[in-house]
């Protein structure tokens, strides 16, 4: 069935269920989150957790019945968001990557009292490892596990953390042990925890975003005590390619803006379609496109056959996707000209939204550097 969605032909990577997803999330996504920007981006995600939450879309962020996420799904579903809203996508996938930790090495008590509720709207999570001090060398975390009694307790400071301030938990990487890769381990912090502080920071897009401070904060051990590390990495490792899904679907928007644009737009006396050089530009943005699309759809469908692991196949889609969808997006609004630098128009939005995703889940550089990793590890 040839799809009524403008993202193109997937090949042999999405079957039929998956692309009846995408077609209902992209209605879902064009009714709740077209439109202007709102303000209060701590209310927004929050409204858009619960729209997405209503419609059903929230199930495919947590694993069912706690087995393997199904990451073509996740794929398809963020580029369906990303297309009207990048608040509206950082919503959906938070709710994914601040509870995969859980997912991955909680106890069964932790996965039944939070991830259901994660996929029904009624627990918002926040993936809590970035530091001042540490930001693509998780190995450098200097927030302190100290153990007190049964428990542990929290101190540090974590920067940069999506959802701070509205979580209802959070997943923490702190240091349990003398400097070590094996020091670190996994937590789960109550969003009301006493000693937990937050201040908010403003980011160039609307994003609920802060630093958030842990001051003897009571702690719940996320599986075996060490493990913490291992538990980040496979976290980031499944979600990056959702990261470069997120893309196409800006880039995807873009595009349709500049190409409508263009057809209408007259100068000296014929459309701006009409120009060779614009042609040009217009058969660059649709590869960048198509390509980066095709690599996000083989690291998910690798995922999905069965792969432990796609620490490569992962890297790789984000850092083209990423990076594609800034080129396009710049593309399209120099097309634009003077229209596209003025605020409510699409592609300036997309300006703003598109930045950050070159730097979060692992920068361009870091990607870089985990794809020579594997070529020199694996390759006689």
């Amino acid at each position: 069935m040839r799809s009524r969605l403008p993202f193109g032909d997937p090949g042999p990577y999405l079957e039929e269920r998956h692309r009846e997803l995408q077609e209902r999330v992209f209605e879902v996504a064009r009714a709740h989150f077209e439109g202007d920007e709102e303000e209060d981006e701590a209310a927004a995600t929050l409204g858009a957790v619960r729209a997405l939450a209503r419609e059903g879309l929230l199930a495919s962020t947590v694993p069912a019945p706690f087995g393997a996420l199904d990451l073509r799904s996740l794929a398809v579903t963020r580029e369906a968001i990303a297309y009207f809203s990048g608040l509206a996508d950082s919503a959906f996938a938070i709710q994914g990557l601040g509870s995969h930790p859980v997912a991955l090495g909680g106890s069964d008590a932790q996965k039944k009292a939070l991830l259901p509720a994660v996929a029904a709207g009624e627990a918002v999570p926040a993936f809590a490892v970035t530091e001042p001090e540490a930001g693509s060398d998780l190995a450098s975390v200097r927030t302190q596990a100290t153990r007190v009694g049964d428990g542990w307790r929290l101190d540090g400071l974590k920067t940069y953390i999506s959802n701070a301030g509205i979580a209802t938990f959070y997943t923490v990487l702190a240091r349990s042990a003398p400097d070590s890769p094996k020091g670190l381990s996994m937590f789960l912090v109550d969003g009301q925890a006493p000693g937990l502080s937050v201040r908010p920071l403003q980011p160039m897009a609307p994003h609920p975003l802060g630093e958030v401070r842990f001051e003897g904060v009571p702690a719940q051990l996320i599986g075996a005590e060490g493990r913490g590390l291992a538990l980040a990495l496979q976290t980031l490792d499944t979600f990056r390619p959702t990261v470069g899904a997120a893309a196409c679907g800006m880039a995807q928007r873009a595009m349709d803006e500049a190409v409508e644009h263009v057809r209408h737009r007259r100068q000296f006396g014929q459309p701006l379609a009409d120009f060779q050089a614009v042609q040009m530009h217009l058969a660059d943005m649709e590869h960048d496109v198509c390509a980066s699309r095709l690599l996000v759809l083989h690291a998910a469908f690798t995922r999905d056959r069965g792969a432990s692991r796609i620490t490569r196949e992962g890297a790789l889609a984000k850092l083209s996707a990423t990076e594609a969808a800034q080129r396009v997006i710049d593309r399209a609004l120099q097309l634009h000209g003077g229209a596209g630098v003025m605020r409510g128009a699409a592609v300036e939005r997309l300006y703003r939204e598109v930045r950050a995703l070159r730097i979060y889940e692992g920068a361009t550089d870091v990607q870089k550097l985990v794809i020579a990793r594997q070529i020199l590890e694996t390759k006689p």
